[in-house]
């Protein structure tokens, strides 16, 4: 009876035992189930984080490269327009002095034309003299006003010549802030490289506009008439007709005769 008992009693301690047993490794499961949940929700964190830090960096990457596509794009329009308009204002110029010399070789025709009918030696001899100062006078003006325009295209050339550097300059200073921009690692750095790209971007458009502001014809270099931008209509003098089919009156293209 007694050994039944012992029996009976190890028996209880053994499954106490065995409970426990089963009571730690549940806990140990448990643990170990929750530190790997933990270590999962962590590595997905930093997934997350990182996924979404590469996501920024190629933001600000592709906003950089679209930036200086933009900023190519418009220093070609600004020198396009800049080497039409110097274009336009070489062009003026050759018209300028060919049109004078059209004037100066129609008046000539129209004093050889009085010299041949005046038979009198003295008016000959005055009209020569004429023709020749007028002629001479005619040369230098033709001279001057060409080495005007000249002048004035050289000018023109200079200054849209110094804008285009200082519009690289800044397409540099740019493109290096936007570099910096990239790689910033405080709101105050972001903030002060921000506040010098717009200024930089600022200084892109002022320049821009005093390029395109720059017009060779707007200073009074090109040569005027008609439609302002076209080709001069000579200035003849008015002849003085004495009666129908005085040589005086000869047809020149755009003579007035006030009989």
């Amino acid at each position: 009876m007694a050994e039944q008992k012992e029996s009976s009693v190890l028996f209880s301690l053994k499954e106490l035992m065995n409970l426990e047993e089963d009571r730690i490794r549940q806990e140990e499961d448990t643990k170990r189930k929750a530190e790997e949940a933990a270590a999962a929700a962590r590595a997905a964190e930093e997934r997350r984080i990182r996924d979404e830090e590469e996501a920024r960096i190629r933001a600000q990457e592709d906003k950089r490269r679209a930036e200086e596509q933009r900023l190519r794009e418009e220093s070609a329009r600004v020198d396009a327009i800049r080497q039409g308009e110097v274009e336009k204002a070489r062009l003026d110029a050759e018209n300028a002095a060919r049109i004078e010399q059209m004037r100066h070789q129609q008046e000539h025709e129209r004093q050889l034309a009085m010299v041949n009918q005046d038979s009198s030696k003295k008016r000959i001899v005055l009209i020569a003299g004429g023709l020749g100062v007028l002629l001479l006078a005619g040369l230098i003006g033709g001279a001057v006003a060409f080495s005007n325009a000249q002048k004035k295209q050289q000018e023109l050339q200079a200054q849209l010549t110094d804008l285009t550097a200082k519009q690289e300059e800044n397409n540099r200073k740019m493109a290096d802030l936007n570099q910096q921009l990239a790689s910033a690692t405080t709101p105050e750095q972001k903030a002060e490289l921000e506040r010098q790209i717009a200024d930089a971007q600022k200084k892109a458009t002022d320049l821009a506009a005093q390029q395109a502001s720059i017009k060779p014809g707007g200073g009074g270099a090109r040569p005027t008439g008609g439609g302002g931008g076209g080709v001069v209509k000579p200035n003849l003098p008015k002849c003085k007709c004495t009666g129908t089919g005085d040589p005086l009156c000869s047809e020149i293209p755009g003579q007035t005769c006030n009989p």
